[in-house]
């Protein structure tokens, strides 16, 4: 499992792209009523129509903000018909962007530096505050339990490279941090969120949870039931993001959860829960799954077994953004209602999963560890 962290990162570079909406309901109806802002302002938001992006215009719009999008129109462009639409590229046509002046701007798309480079540039002028989506993959390790904002980041030999790989993805993202923070200087709010999770989830990491649960039978369940876990839902990113605008705040945030330590067993169990079905789970060692070519956070998804270099990776502190009014909706309504997004895709979506086993991989594997044990003698 020594090249965990390297498919990690080279999955998180990937993990953008167009999605399929399916049913994109109200993603605050069963939170009760949200109350508008007492200062109303003007946001805009670069890119805004792929996974995190349509969660915070909903609530950004409920909320009584203005709010504007910026992207090339491709991804989704039906969405919010009554919102601003600027069209341009974040690589070469900022031009729509040119005298115009909002409060405070959401960054969700830049990978790049230099994209990073002529938005705040161009826009530190006209912007109060500009937020940045990093990512935890701009910390240089994860060998610490209880990683902060302040631990060392990630760095690259060639700070010009732009090719998005496994190996420059963390480093690209730390310094997409770095112009961000040089335009707005006290006026930058970066986050780093772990696995964002929910509906509109075009990676197919926590879904593959919810999804392998409710078909029922004998699911293979990863590692040492204790290894622990982190995820976001993306709602409650979103909602976030809006309220820490409204409230003027700068500086860096890990943005993760739940609220306390979570065990992939206490996630699997707790997904079960939210189904009701004949189920049964195996748990199988790591070595095993490696050996068998079976990968944490590709083939078992949400879950790195805490060693090699990783033990923190499921420990990284939230502390900061709890502090900071960071909430979270209960596992079993982030599990039921990606199970009901997933549910109103195209048949031909939900036929391949980016993550995750097929049916007759799991089996194969499954029988291979009930063959070993009866060979050993320690099953």
């Amino acid at each position: 499992m020594a090249k965990t962290r390297r498919e990690f990162l080279q999955l998180s570079a990937a993990a953008g792209g167009a999605l399929s909406l399916g049913m994109f309901r109200d993603a605050w109806a069963d939170q009760g009523p949200v109350e508008r802002a007492e200062d109303p302002m003007s946001i805009l938001i670069l890119g805004g129509t792929t996974f995190i992006g349509p969660h915070q215009v909903e609530y950004a719009m409920k909320r009584g903000h203005t709010v504007t999008l910026f992207n090339r129109g491709r991804t989704n462009p039906e969405m919010f018909p009554d919102v601003e639409k600027l069209r341009g590229d974040r690589n070469d046509d900022l031009e729509a962007l040119k005298g115009r002046r909002w409060d405070a701007v959401i960054d969700n798309s830049a990978s790049i530096p230099r994209w990073v480079r002529l938005s705040a540039g161009l826009l530190k002028d006209s912007c109060d505050i500009y937020l940045y989506t990093s990512s935890l993959s701009a910390y240089a390790e994860f060998s610490k339990i209880g990683i902060v904002e302040t631990d060392p980041l990630a760095t690259l030999d060639d700070p010009d490279v732009e090719e998005i790989t496994g190996a420059t993805y963390g480093g690209l993202k730390a310094l997409c941090e770095q112009e961000a923070e040089k335009a707005f200087p006290g006026r930058a709010l970066v986050v780093r969120p772990g696995l964002i999770v929910g509906p509109l989830d075009p990676s197919d990491r926590f879904t593959y949870w919810p999804v392998r649960i409710d078909r029922g039978g004998e699911v293979m369940a990863p590692g040492d039931p204790t290894d622990p876990v982190e995820y976001v839902d993306a709602r409650d990113l979103a909602g976030w993001y809006i309220r820490m605008l409204e409230n003027r705040e700068t500086g860096v945030f890990n943005c993760l959860g739940p609220q306390s330590t979570l065990s992939i067993a206490e996630l699997l169990y707790g997904i079960r829960g939210t189904v009701s079905n004949e189920i049964s789970f195996t748990w199988v060692p790591a070595d095993f799954l490696a050996e068998h070519e079976v990968y944490a956070w590709r083939h078992m998804t949400v879950w790195v077994p805490p060693r090699d270099g990783m033990e923190g990776f499921g420990m990284v502190s939230r502390q900061k953004a709890i502090e900071h009014g960071l909430t979270y909706r209960p596992l079993a309504v982030t599990a039921r209602e990606t199970l009901d997004w997933w549910n109103t895709l195209p048949g031909e979506r939900r036929a391949e999963p980016r993550a995750g086993l097929s049916a007759e991989r799991e089996r194969e594997v499954l029988d291979a560890w009930h063959a070993a044990g009866e060979v050993t003698g320690d099953r």
